[in-house]
């Protein structure tokens, strides 16, 4: 099987990879006002979210050990209630992902980066 892999590189070349940052300044930039403004942006989107799904997944739960009658409701078909909630968990599952992927790419990564290559040119 054929790959489109570039060639491996000689010894000749030589790549330096970026300075670790020392423990301490993992500290500071941890202590750090820009990255307590990311922690909160993270926990601002996923706690709520989280919550909430944990709350509508264990509402399914409930409905179909308790209110059996109701989940067995046909709405069309052999189609019923517990069917159509059933298939939300999975349709609301992937929301929230979609979401996430979004908000961590317009508000969590730009901030993470720039804190990276500052550790990294401070190192």
């Amino acid at each position: 099987m054929a790959t489109e892999a570039s060639p491996p590189r000689s010894g000749t070349e030589t790549h330096h990879a970026p300075a670790s940052p020392t423990t301490e300044q993992f500290v500071e930039v941890q202590e750090g006002a820009e990255f307590g403004e990311l922690r909160r942006t993270y926990r601002s989107f996923a706690f709520p979210l989280t919550l909430a799904f944990i709350a509508w997944y264990l509402l399914y739960v409930l409905l179909s050990n308790y209110a059996g009658d109701f989940m067995g409701t046909k709405l069309f078909g052999n189609v019923n209630v517990a069917l159509v909630l059933g298939l939300g968990q999975f349709a609301t599952t992937f929301l929230i992902a979609w979401l996430y992927s979004r908000h961590a790419a317009n508000r969590l990564d730009p901030r993470a980066e720039a804190i990276k290559h500052r550790m990294e040119a401070d190192a």
